[in-house]
């Protein structure tokens, strides 16, 4: 068995530290999401009894940054310059020692916040959410074989079988975010992935229900689709050589 392929749902060391809910940071990159910022950030207040930090780096036009003050969550104000440029300032403002990426548009489970919280405290470094294991049959039948696709193909290029290279939903262990240097942009969700677990960091992915989303995507998904792929080859081949 590879390194990689004991990281990947393995088992996980445990620690000493005890995380709760007052160590977590929820973050994500948002645009023009009022139809589902509400819902997400009542999610999180009532699954961790409102002791979670939330954090959203906000390039949007209409009221997501006011409903998101609202309900108590930093908002980092942004021009629009793509997924990852978001998210990446997302994941790296917080200082609190445990950060939980998500998506604003309702579709990740935040009732699954604790089972995250509980698998870093078995000894995880990294806990990726798997939407594709119960079938994820409210994404676009489209979006689902490209996913499929993807991890497949990262699967090949890494030597071990991951399943869900480009969820937004990911529990880190500060050090993990705070010691590599992102560069993607469209496909960070898959370089958050592969890049701890090119590293030798403990990668769990576990697997989560995947809702609709609310609201209109903003990713095309054939220039998305292609961006991502172009990620994932340059991302595995730059960890493989380095």
């Amino acid at each position: 068995m590879s390194q990689l392929d004991a990281a990947v749902n393995g088992t996980a060391e445990s620690t000493s530290a005890e995380y709760t809910f007052d160590d977590l940071s929820v973050v994500m990159g948002t645009y023009n999401e009022e139809e589902a910022i509400e819902t997400v950030l009542t999610d999180i207040e009532e699954v961790t009894g409102g002791k979670a930090e939330v954090v959203c780096v906000d390039g949007s036009s209409d009221r997501t940054p006011e409903i998101a003050r609202e309900h108590g969550a930093t908002v980092i104000e942004q021009e629009p310059q793509g997924y990852g440029v978001a998210v990446r300032e997302a994941v790296l403002t917080p200082d609190r020692p445990i950060v939980v990426t998500t998506d604003c548009d309702d579709t990740y489970p935040m009732e699954q916040l604790p089972e995250f919280l509980e698998l870093i405290n078995e000894g995880y470094d990294v806990v990726s959410g798997d939407r594709l294991y119960h079938g994820a049959e409210a994404m676009p039948a489209f979006n689902r074989l490209g996913n499929q696709l993807f991890a497949l193909g990262a699967s090949v290029l890494m030597g071990t079988r991951v399943h869900d290279t480009t969820t937004g939903m990911r529990a880190y262990r500060r050090e993990v975010v705070q010691e590599i240097e992102w560069t993607e942009n469209t496909g960070l969700s898959a370089e958050l992935l592969i890049r701890p677990l090119m590293r030798g960091y403990d990668v769990r992915e576990q697997p989560i229900s995947y809702a609709e989303r609310k609201g209109e995507t903003k990713l095309d998904p054939l220039e998305g689709g292609a961006a991502i792929a172009k990620s994932i080859v340059k991302v595995a081949l730059e960890e493989r050589f380095r």
